[in-house]
């Protein structure tokens, strides 16, 4: 996948599934669970226990239903073993060494920001989006000032994002929000799975984009 097709996705479902959990046979069913509800596109933190191998089962068994991304990837090491694993894209909570070795090895990146001198310094860097960082310390109003100076500028928060929080940033003009532990719960922990689905369902009612009517 290359950066303008990440885009596109982020464009179209506004949602990307965050999956960090202490059991890695949990993490994947949970990754297989949100990709069998329609959710495109799936971060699995690098922080999971056994984090390659559960992105290299998901991207055999989800094949096309879901682009699995590889998340807390900080180092130039991080990047390769997501790549090798079959990352699709990845995500880093900083900018630095893992955003110059995604750049240079063509994987899509989300790059953590916060402030308006490191969102322009990571684009800059070869960053496809900017992932607002933690969101929460700002919310809506604070994306909503960022995007005064930079309109065009590609941003998806993360941290905090709830179903409501959601509505508000992608009013805001969010590109996407990152969902960690409101959509996720404790599934990834070996938690329940149907309210996995429901939660998802949720958050996809939430984030889809309304077709103009004919």
């Amino acid at each position: 996948m290359d950066p303008t097709d990440l885009t596109i996705l982020l464009s179209r479902d506004r949602l990307a599934a965050i999956v960090r959990g202490r059991s890695a046979h949990a993490a994947l069913r949970t990754v297989l669970t949100l990709a069998e509800e329609g959710v495109g596109l799936i971060e699995v933190s690098l922080t999971t226990d056994g984090a390659c191998d559960v992105i290299a089962e998901a991207v055999r068994e989800a094949g096309r239903d879901a682009r699995i991304g590889a998340g807390t990837v900080v180092t130039r090491d991080d990047l390769l073993r997501a790549r090798d694993a079959g990352a699709a894209w990845a995500v880093t909570p900083v900018g630095g060494d893992a955003v110059t070795a995604a750049v240079q090895q063509g994987l899509p990146v989300l790059a953590g920001a916060l402030t308006p001198t490191e969102a322009a310094s990571v684009m800059a860097a070869g960053a496809t989006a900017v992932k607002l960082f933690p969101a929460s310390l700002g919310g809506p109003a604070y994306l909503r000032a960022l995007k005064d100076p930079f309109p065009d500028m590609p941003l998806v928060p993360v941290g905090g994002v709830d179903a409501d929080a959601a509505t508000e940033y992608l009013a805001a003009g969010a590109l996407a929000v990152g969902v960690g532990s409101p959509l996720v719960g404790d599934a990834a922990n070996g938690g329940d799975l149907e309210e996995l689905r429901r939660r998802a369902r949720r958050f996809r009612s939430v984030c889809r984009r309304e077709e103009p009517s004919a």
